[in-house]
């Protein structure tokens, strides 16, 4: 009986052991499973980090572009005005420059 016992106690801690191993090695199996899954979801939130970010980079250039018509419009306006202003002030120069020319 007692060779009986000893013998189911080595069956059962071989037992033991095997299930240990397997335990072990399901363990590794679903931790590099875990990994490559990790992996994939960083490179998928690398992705459209980076689509985002040209979306973003292509919407502040649009607006930019928008921005820079409008002051070159607003500018030429503002030429434009001055022009017609200094025109204006022109011929009035001129009225006396000749008046201080044939007075002098």
């Amino acid at each position: 009986m007692a060779m009986e016992a000893i013998e189911k106690v080595t069956q059962t801690e071989q037992e033991a052991a095997r299930l240990k191993e397997e335990a072990t090695a399901e363990a590794r199996q679903r931790v590099l499973r875990a990994e490559k899954d990790g992996q994939v979801l960083l490179e998928q939130a690398v992705r459209e980090a980076h689509a985002q970010a040209a979306q973003l980079l292509e919407q502040a250039e649009q607006e930019a572009g928008h921005q820079v018509a409008r002051i070159r419009d607003e500018a030429a306006q503002d030429c434009s005005t001055l022009q017609q202003e200094a025109r204006k002030r022109l011929e009035a120069a001129a009225a006396l420059i000749v008046e201080r020319v044939v007075n002098s």
